[in-house]
């Protein structure tokens, strides 16, 4: 059968799992699609991937997750790309829309570490293991004690090097343990959005498309899932407002109830967590992105613009 719908997405095991999510997702909704052959999904290795030695802030930031993926979108070597929303970049290609965003994974982080189900139980001084600056930060905001590691690459690669004791701990985000299966075959502790507040978007997958492509868009539409575009959308307004970046730790998690109102908690640290701003939001879903940005206002002014200059 003829490729109607061609998928680009990360080579990654998780990257492979979100794409098949979305391929299932799309054939549901179109059961022509279900044709053996329809739907094809083509791994696509990124800068991100392929470069694991340096921190992503000091290669060029988490647009390398994607910036290949869009290219051949652009290029038209596929037709939709699907990326985990917490790597987008704020502002986007010209020519190219997030269209879809499926229902969102459980966005909470979790610890694993021997013994200890809280961040607050990890021993005096333990290591812990993360490339984020965002859970660095929130760590050393009630354990300046700890040490951070900057461990990268994907999942499975993390869990073998906490296992040989690289490292003392280890966080990780609990969508991606559950999208590969691995959530209950590990000793995982969920952390409480209080304790450690997600990324903008982490547990979202975004479908992004050409702009002016509406036999990709009008195929997309019934896999879109309003609760959770209106929550990374008040998320991602928020990020805009603070110019976010890979050097920028900030948190946002937005959350809507049966009634279609959206709460929004975000936050805003120094790297070394020695100071950190929050805001919070409540509204109509309807009025996300401006909930968001309005928070995202906030935040930056209580930071002030010499907040991240060096190191804390």
């Amino acid at each position: 059968m003829t490729v109607q719908i061609r998928i680009g997405a990360r080579a990654s095991p998780l990257a492979r799992a979100q794409a098949e999510e979305v391929r299932q997702r799309l054939c549901a909704a179109h059961p022509d699609l279900a044709e053996p052959g329809a739907v094809e999904i083509e791994a696509i290795k990124t800068t991100g991937d392929r470069v694991l030695d340096r921190p992503l802030a000091d290669i060029g930031g988490k647009g390398l997750f994607t910036k290949e993926i869009e290219e051949a979108l652009l290029a038209g070597a596929v037709d939709i790309a699907v990326h985990s929303m917490k790597d987008v970049p704020t502002w986007l290609p010209d020519g190219l829309v997030v269209a879809c965003l499926p229902p969102r994974e459980d966005p909470r982080d979790v610890l694993l570490a021997t013994g200890a189900a809280t961040i607050a139980a990890l021993p005096a001084g333990a290591l812990v293991g993360t490339a984020s600056l965002r859970r660095k930060a929130q760590l050393l905001m009630g354990r300046p004690d700890l040490k951070v590691a900057p461990v990268r690459g994907n999942v499975h690669t993390r869990l073998r090097k906490l296992a040989a004791g690289e490292v003392d701990a280890m966080l990780l985000a609990l969508a991606g343990l559950r999208r590969l299966g691995l959530d209950g075959k590990l000793d995982a502790a969920v952390l409480d959005p209080s304790e450690m507040l997600p990324a903008v978007g982490q547990g979202a997958i975004g479908v992004e498309c050409r702009d002016n492509d509406d036999r990709v868009r009008a195929l997309l539409a019934p896999v879109n899932h309003a609760p959770t575009a209106a929550a990374v959308g008040a998320e991602r307004a928020l990020l805009a407002e603070l110019d976010g970046s890979c050097r920028t730790p900030i948190a946002a998690l937005a959350e809507i109830d049966g009634d279609d109102i959206l709460h929004l908690r975000g936050l805003v640290a120094k790297p070394d967590g020695s100071a950190a701003h929050t805001a919070s939001r409540r509204g109509p879903a309807a009025d996300a992105a401006a909930l968001g940005a309005d928070a995202g206002r906030e935040l930056r002014a209580a930071a002030g613009p010499g907040f991240f200059d060096g190191d804390g």
